[in-house]
């Protein structure tokens, strides 16, 4: 029996599909919502604070699961469009798609290892 990356390849986008989209509205409603009705006060997300909160290894975790597993899901997806646009060449496609989530992935825990 062949072995297949399927089931990798599927529970990153499942997991970036249902971490986006739990995390993204709940994004939006702080920094978009709650700051611009006055719901927040503006040193609420200062730098300084924001600063001070990522230096906490939870914190960084959030953050780079708010870029791997969204990134991954987006990769998956743009490969399955490329096919239906009718691109045949998924080899090619596949290290494309899948190797910018891999970028983006290594400029995340490069960025929240050098804070």
């Amino acid at each position: 029996m062949a072995r297949s990356n399927k089931p990798i390849v599927w529970s990153l986008f499942a997991a970036g599909g249902t971490f986006a989209a739990f995390v993204t509205p709940a994004m939006i409603v702080v920094t978009g919502l709650a700051l611009s009705f006055g719901l927040l006060p503006p040193e609420a997300l200062s730098y300084e604070r924001l600063s001070g909160l990522i230096e906490n290894p939870i914190a960084k975790g959030i953050v780079f699961l708010t870029v791997f597993l969204p990134a991954w899901h987006a990769a998956h997806r743009l490969r399955i469009t490329a096919h239906d646009f009718g691109i045949r060449e998924d080899g090619l496609v596949m290290m494309v798609c899948y190797g910018l989530a891999s970028v983006a992935t290594v400029m995340a825990v490069y960025a929240l290892l050098s804070l």
